[in-house]
């Protein structure tokens, strides 16, 4: 085969080599983001002073539109469901 050849075929395993190495720190990398995300959104909700039950009617208010999904509408909710209590 030709020398030219055979530079530029090690030169393509080289570079497949490389990418295959970043495909696999990429995915390390997405691994790690979702891990911290996870980590705040379960810190986030352990500051409410809200029960399991209570977290999940307001999940299910914000997902049918019944709370606009700020502070005051969240805080008007947890009042609403304090006061059915």
């Amino acid at each position: 085969m030709n020398g030219k050849i055979q530079k530029v075929e090690a030169e393509i395993e080289k570079v497949r080599a490389k990418i295959t190495a970043q495909q696999a720190r990429l995915r390390e990398l997405e691994q790690q983001k979702t891990e911290l995300e996870n980590t705040e959104i379960v810190g986030m909700v352990r500051g409410l002073d809200v029960s399991p039950e209570e977290l999940a009617t307001l999940i299910q208010a914000i997902r049918s539109g019944k709370a606009g999904g700020s502070p005051v509408a969240l805080s008007a909710e947890k009042e609403d469901l304090e006061d059915e209590e």
